[in-house]
């Protein structure tokens, strides 16, 4: 027998999902679109396309389902938990795979929990498509095995529990976004500065000459090794990099940030860095403000 879900946001992931598995017909679903006049009638529609059981209201999704999959927007993901608490019944898992932080998470584990229900942090680890029901997933919470379980039969196939406290799964998505998004904003500034000076393919060239492959942990430990010993001297010469990217008019907020960590790292005077990332990490740490260091400023 089919499990009964209840899906709350059909955008892309969840309107993905319920197309993929072959359980949509057991899929209640509800998106906050449908209460908008002007996209009801295209909500309704693709409800009808995906073969989804459309709910006009939020309770109408959670009425006698067991296992609650919420997919919405980042801003509107505590409010909907908060919302959902006061309408599921007892001992429902309430999957919450929003791209949120560890701490959104907790206050909404903290409603589910209170209503008797059962909150389970879910992390998308890669894009909903083309993996669709491939698309890695980390879960925590005291229930994360259960959940799992209901995930793997709905045909979900990469789901992994990665501990029990709610906003483990989260912390590793967010915390992995700092490099994956930094390096994607990153290469922006670089590459609109080097077409805007007519130097695009040099500097492209210079990179592709200068890059060696690595594992991360050799990477971040060589990094943090050159940032302890001339992290000043690199401030500095960043600064420059700033004045090159304004004189340009492409903008310079990456670097900007990379001056502020290379001057507060290298600030530290420490001339014979010790071995292994985690050594490094331990020196970096030590000084409460070089966590933040527009705290320096």
């Amino acid at each position: 027998m089919e499990q009964e879900v209840g899906l709350i946001g059909f955008g892309e992931a969840g309107s993905t999902f319920a197309r993929a598995g072959d359980w949509a017909a057991a899929a209640h679903v509800f998106d906050i679109q449908t209460d908008d006049a002007t996209a009801r009638d295209a909500m309704l529609a693709a409800y009808a396309e995906a073969g989804v059981l459309p709910a006009r209201f939020l309770e109408d999704a959670l009425d006698g389902v067991s296992l609650v999959l919420s997919l919405v927007t980042a801003d509107q993901a505590l409010a909907v938990a908060q919302a959902a608490a006061a309408l599921i019944v007892p001992g429902t898992l309430y999957c919450d795979l929003n791209s949120v932080a560890p701490q959104t998470k907790q206050a909404a584990a903290q409603a589910i929990e209170a209503a008797g229900g059962h909150y389970v942090d879910v992390a998308v680890m890669a894009p909903v498509d083309p993996a669709r029901l491939n698309v890695p997933l980390l879960l925590s919470g005291t229930r994360a095995g259960d959940a799992e379980a209901r995930l793997r039969a709905l045909g979900f196939g990469k789901t992994r529990v990665v501990g029990a406290d709610v906003g483990r799964a989260s912390s590793i998505k967010m915390i992995r976004s700092v490099m994956v998004k930094g390096i994607e904003a990153l290469t922006a500034e670089c590459v609109l500065a080097a077409a805007q000076a007519d130097v695009l393919d040099e500097v492209l060239a210079s990179l592709d000459a200068s890059e060696k492959a690595r594992p991360w942990d050799e990477r971040a430990d060589y990094n943090l090794d050159r940032m302890l010993v001339h992290g000043t001297r690199r401030a500095a010469e960043m600064d420059e990099v700033v004045r090159t990217l304004e004189g340009l008019g492409t903008g310079a907020a990456m670097t900007r940030g990379t001056v502020a960590r290379q001057r507060a790292i290298g600030g530290l005077g420490v001339k014979a860095p010790p071995e292994g990332l985690g050594a490094k990490i331990g020196v970096i740490s030590a000084p409460a403000p070089l966590l933040n260091p527009a705290s320096r400023e």
